[in-house]
């Protein structure tokens, strides 16, 4: 169905204008890799989620010769993911102009029934994949500017990843547009940052590149001068050539976005495929790591196609 490929994830180093980030992959026992590349990444999108297991706790990182490797995070995996709701995040922030951290958790490390932390509102226990993001970066506009490129969903359209599949650039978002109501086809214009005010709920449609059309919802959490807390979710049953892959709420992603001075920004994101989702999208982290590094890239100012790609 096009819904395998089994290549070797290695690592991800991309350097930005301003950022550099770099993939910290934690793997566990006993998974063979199988990349996705069915799903649309949003979760806003981007979703974007993952898993890939190898012997325990093996951390490594691929650098060009000519780029220098970040730091390597000593990240206990029962632990889990632990956001910026109160307490310090892990993985942590990495410096400023240190490497972004991104990495997949396994729910072998877990269990089945590893319990999302209070800040999100998920209720279900337990995922399929899991992936996080950790970073800083530079930005100088108010809130308001990050809240207007938030709300700008046709935006999204043309946006690229690396596809492992296919060895190539490709693009994941085909078109995406806000709507009025959760129905398919009530487009409106995009959503003015005045729009996306604490606790309002929006939504919006996205056709990827190989599942085809889904909405989403977009729940804004928070929203002041300093803090930007949004989360999305997919509102209708996805399929892949008429096969149920995601069930509604079964992709879910968040976004923490922490002014820290005046022209520095930090970012964590979390994304997640519930328990529940169709069997065939279980270890597809190499396919959603690119697409969740896609939407950090897309967020931050980077270049969604800046080389050195993800996983090839």
């Amino acid at each position: 169905m096009g819904l395998r490929s089994f290549d070797d994830l290695r690592e991800l180093l991309i350097t930005g204008p301003e950022i550099q980030e770099a993939i910290v992959i934690t793997r566990a026992k006993n998974e063979l890799p199988r990349f996705w590349d069915a799903l649309t990444l949003s979760a806003l999108l981007l979703v974007l989620p993952a898993v890939y297991p190898a012997p325990e706790v093996d951390r490594f990182q691929l650098s060009p010769p000519t780029l220098q490797a970040g730091r390597l995070i000593d990240v206990k995996p029962q632990l889990g993911p632990q956001l910026p709701c109160g307490k310090g995040p892990v993985p942590p922030y990495p410096g400023l102009d240190d490497l972004a951290i991104v990495k997949s958790w396994s729910k072998s490390q877990f269990g089945g029934n590893w319990k999302p932390p209070a800040c999100t509102g998920w209720t279900e226990a337990g995922f399929t994949t899991l992936v996080t993001i950790a970073a800083r970066f530079r930005h100088t506009s108010e809130a308001g500017g990050l809240l207007g490129h938030i709300g700008a969903i046709s935006e999204l359209a043309g946006m690229r990843y690396w596809s492992t599949t296919h060895k190539q650039w490709q693009t994941l978002i085909v078109d995406a547009y806000a709507l009025t109501e959760p129905q398919p086809g009530r487009r409106r214009k995009d959503f003015p940052s005045g729009e996306l005010t604490e606790g309002k709920v929006l939504y919006f449609e996205q056709v990827d590149n190989l599942s085809g059309k889904a909405i989403y919802r977009m729940h804004i959490v928070e929203s002041s001068a300093s803090r930007l807390v949004f989360d999305v979710e997919n509102v209708n049953t996805m399929r892949y050539y008429f096969i149920p892959i995601l069930h509604p709420g079964d992709l879910q992603s968040m976004y923490f976005l922490d002014r820290e001075s005046d022209n520095v920004w930090r970012y964590y994101s979390i994304v997640r495929v519930g328990k529940n989702a169709n069997g065939l999208i279980m270890g597809n982290e190499s396919s959603s790591v690119n697409r969740a590094v896609a939407f950090y890239r897309y967020l931050v100012g980077i270049p969604t196609t800046q080389e050195p790609p993800g996983a090839r």
